[in-house]
């Protein structure tokens, strides 16, 4: 059965205004007028211009928005799609753009059947008692209106088809054809005198309902009786009427404002054909619907105007000037949505945003027209045809366009708060404030009209978003979102105070400098894990000068940094830097990484040995090659292809090989960090380290974390709360806590002189036991006697240590062999089954002399002890308190 509801803003309103602007380079095309009759008759003549400025402003924001836009830099084909994709990016920009196709195509459907739906009024075989007059000669039933529709679009396709121009010309003939229209409405009321008519309706259980209506002419008491409120029953509903259904009714009628700006790429200067054609066209049809709206009120009684949609026909000077100005507008705006979605459905495929699908619709004819997309358009449309349910098409059409205006002022709005210095619009009667209500006020409008309509648009959003960041599409349009992230972290930043910092609050910031990523990228991963949250940076430093150089090598090679970061899929920044030594550049680094409150305050060293790890470009398959699933990601590498990858990091060091970096060298690194207030941690053997890569199933259930808080090379100093102790206890928790590592076990050995008859060892045990409980550690305290080694060390000191300062002035005698062996023998006896050891990272010495002992000694203590991070803590990272 066939519905009036959706048509009200097509067949009761005989202007069907062509908003039409023209200049030298183009066009913006019809808008489906309000039911003026409709609207009065309802809501009286006061709410309806209530309604119409308020719908009118709605409008307006987003046009405010539209010229914006449109004046800050060229615009190509596609209208609000190219608009917002190359505002919001290809994944927003793709979502709204298809919706907002479909919702043209639904649009073009829609003007279709409404238009067969006139013609079969005056010339069907079964006319609607509320049509009078016709010649009655074309069968009705729904393969004939499906027929009937079929050579209507054959009609439209046909003009779209031979190009913009000839849609143009014939968008003109069409103006010039509604507006004598217009002028026979306007001129009616002169020259027809005061009539009686007698109406009948068929109402529910084969009713008939007889209504005795008087159109009255210029008349003050009728526009007195037409001023305020008469909402009754919607005879083609059967339905009572409300402020809001009416509203929605009258709103669905001036979502037109796009035709235009989705002609871009027939304009020769859109920027200024956009902004003039629209603003002219809203200004121009908001005059004449005030002008009817008092026109209807002044002549026409309430019962009239409530119980015949199509009154104007019968008051109208020569009646049929109304049908052919339905006829007219009706196939306008059929034609001005098919061109209008073929434009928006080419430049989706120029853009290759859904792939293979919309390929075709790419081709265009030697003159430019993209008859393919027209193709695609003209076969939707038919398909919309053949459902033929006119309501519920239309409802999904406008909250369709709805949500397309509210993105278009998404966009100005991201623009303007972004505050990029290139939007310079020469458009400059907006503000954020236009913007936000426009949004604002779409959204409202869509739930207004059609809330399920409305949810479900949002819920197809959101897939297509999904969708399209899941195929990851390249573009170089530049996203806002950049712009916008940038802005809001300038200011945080700002907001971020280090003198305001906490201890409770404190979490690690790395610099982890590497050398070469194939032989580190297991430590990089490792370390990834360590951040919580945190800043993580990957710094490197390339040796040489400046003045060498014709250009900065370093700046050529952030992209390779970059791919190299995604491809581990760490969370972490790239740092580097050109110095004559590492030494020299690891200083740089760290004092000038990082902004404001987001700094460094741990470095991450790569353990001296003479130790070769295997190359992980080799083990792993995503610097192997490109396997299928990878190959759209692989497009999206800012050019930098896998082959390039690989060879822009030299291959691992050969044993033989000779060394970047000097004993002294390294130790100077360590000592530099640590009078930099840094706290340092050495990583070894951790390429041995398996299961850390984005891929990987591990969950930890099976891993074991050792903590060692004891400064094993020094057993006189037995403290185990000093600074550096607790940040090793607070970096095992940090790792405990993330992903990989969630269910591993925590294990903490205190090391004691069981032999030496004393029992303090005990009563430290529970002091820390206690100390754990307030700093919510959960871990097993294991008692580790270590007797054989204090002794051992106690005979290769001549002399006691009387502090730190006598021992910084007096180079203290090497470590013997045998207390070496000792604590790797203790380690490995109790510490050989763990997954990560975590050691006390003595303070390197004073004399750089005593470099290569400093790590002799620390080789030989982790010596075949596995995944190993020695840390020196100098920072106060725990707090008892909430």
């Amino acid at each position: 059965m066939r519905s009036r509801q959706s048509r009200k803003a097509l067949v009761t309103n005989s202007s069907c205004l062509c908003s039409f602007w023209e200049d030298t380079d183009g066009d913006v095309p019809w808008s489906p007028p309000p039911p003026s009759g409709f609207i009065v008759g309802h809501a009286g003549l006061l709410q309806g211009l209530l309604m119409l400025v308020v719908a009118y402003t709605i409008i307006s924001l987003t046009i405010l928005s539209i010229c914006a836009i449109s004046t800050n830099g060229a615009i190509k084909g596609g209208g609000a799609y190219y608009m917002i994709s190359r505002s919001l990016g290809p994944e927003f920009g793709g979502s709204i753009g298809l919706m907002f196709f479909l919702a043209k195509v639904c649009a073009c459907g829609v003007y279709v059947l409404g238009l067969v739906e006139a013609i079969l009024n005056v010339f069907g075989i079964e006319p609607d008692a509320a049509v009078l007059g016709g010649v009655r000669v074309l069968p009705q039933g729904y393969w004939y209106n499906v027929l009937y529709s079929a050579v209507v679009l054959l009609l439209c396709l046909l003009v779209c088809l031979v190009g913009a121009h000839i849609y143009a010309r014939t968008a003109f003939v069409i103006l010039l054809v509604v507006n004598v229209t217009l002028l026979s409405i306007l001129i009616s009321p002169l020259a027809v005198p005061a009539q009686d008519f007698n109406i009948t309706h068929h109402g529910p259980g084969n009713q008939t309902r007889h209504y005795d209506v008087s159109y009255t002419g210029f008349n003050a008491t009728t526009l007195g009786n037409n001023l305020w409120r008469g909402y009754t029953l919607d005879y083609s509903t059967n339905s009572v009427m409300s402020f809001a259904t009416v509203f929605a009714v009258m709103f669905t009628s001036c979502t037109g404002i796009m035709a235009g700006a989705n002609m871009s790429g027939e304009l020769k200067t859109p920027s200024a054909s956009i902004p003039k054609g629209t603003i002219l066209a809203v200004v121009y049809t908001f005059i004449v619907y005030v002008v009817l709206f008092f026109l209807v009120s002044s002549t026409c009684e309430r019962d009239l105007l409530t119980q015949d949609y199509g009154f104007f026909q019968r008051i109208n000077v020569w009646p049929p000037f109304v049908t052919i100005g339905i006829y007219c507008g009706a196939l306008s705006a059929a034609m001005s949505s098919m061109i209008g979605a073929s434009r928006i459905l080419h430049a989706l495929a120029e853009d290759q945003l859904f792939g293979l699908p919309l390929a075709p619709a790419a081709i265009k004819s030697s003159s430019g027209n993209p008859w393919v997309a027209v193709m695609y358009t003209w076969a939707l449309a038919q398909c919309v045809v053949f459902a033929g349910q006119l309501n519920a098409v239309a409802g999904l059409v406008t909250v369709f366009y709805l949500l397309a205006y509210a993105a278009v002022d998404l966009a100005c709005l991201a623009l303007e708060w972004a505050s990029a210095p290139n939007f310079r619009p020469t458009f400059q009667l907006f503000s954020w404030h236009t913007c936000l209500l426009g949004i604002i006020s779409c959204l409202v409008m869509m739930f207004v009209i059609n809330p399920v309509y409305s949810s479900a648009s949002i819920v197809v959003l959101l897939l297509l978003l999904l969708f399209l960041h899941y195929r990851s599409p390249t573009s170089s349009w530049g996203y806002i979102s950049q712009a916008l992230i940038f802005h809001q972290v300038r200011k945080y930043l700002l907001m971020l105070d280090v003198r305001k910092d906490h201890v409770k609050f404190w979490r690690p910031q790395v610099l982890l400098m590497v050398s070469n990523p194939r032989s580190s990228s297991q430590l990089i991963l490792f370390v990834n894990q360590l951040k919580k949250g945190g800043l993580f940076v990957l710094g490197h430093v390339q040796l040489g000068d400046l003045d060498s150089f014709p250009s900065d090598p370093v700046q050529q090679q952030y992209n390779f940094w970059l791919s190299l970061v995604d491809k581990l899929g760490v969370k972490a920044f790239v740092d580097l830097t050109l110095s004559p030594s590492v030494r020299q550049g690891t200083q740089h680094l760290l004092r000038i990484t990082g902004l404001g409150g987001m700094k460094p305050n741990t470095l991450v060293l790569g353990f001296y040995d003479s130790c070769t790890p295997d190359d992980y470009f080799l083990q792993d398959p995503a610097f192997c090659h490109a396997s299928p699933g990878k190959m759209q990601e692989d497009n999206y590498n800012f050019g930098v292809d896998l082959p390039s990858l690989q060879a822009h990091f030299p291959p691992v060091r050969h044993v033989e090989s000779p060394r970047w970096l000097s004993p002294e060298e390294y130790v100077g690194i360590v000592s530099d960090a640590i009078k930099m207030d840094k706290n340092v941690c050495l990583g070894r053997y951790l390429f041995e380290l398996q299961g850390e890569g984005r891929d990987s199933k591990v969950d930890g259930s099976e891993r074991t974390i050792d903590v060692w808080p004891l400064n094993l090379l020094q057993p006189s100093r037995c403290d185990r709360v000093d600074v550096c102790s607790l940040f090793l206890l607070q970096m095992a928790c940090v790792l405990n806590m993330s992903g990989r590592w969630r269910r591993a076990r925590m294990r903490i050995f205190l090391n004691v002189e069981a032999a030496s008859g004393e029992q303090g060892w005990a009563v430290n045990e529970e002091t820390f036991r206690e100390l754990l409980r307030k700093l919510r550690i959960r871990a097993a305290i294991t008692i580790v006697p270590w007797d054989a080694a204090v002794q051992s060390y106690c005979a290769c000191r001549a002399a006691p240590e009387d502090g730190e300062d006598a021992a910084e002035a007096t180079p203290p005698p090497p470590l013997s062999d045998d207390f070496l062996s000792a604590v790797n023998g203790l380690l490995m006896e109790h510490s050989s089954q763990a997954a990560v050891r975590f050691l006390y990272l003595p303070r390197p010495p004073a004399h750089y002399s005593q470099s290569q002992q400093y790590l002799s000694q620390l080789e030989a203590v982790t010596n075949r002890l596995g995944p190993t991070l020695l840390i020196h803590g100098v920072t106060p990272v725990t707090c008892t308190d909430f």
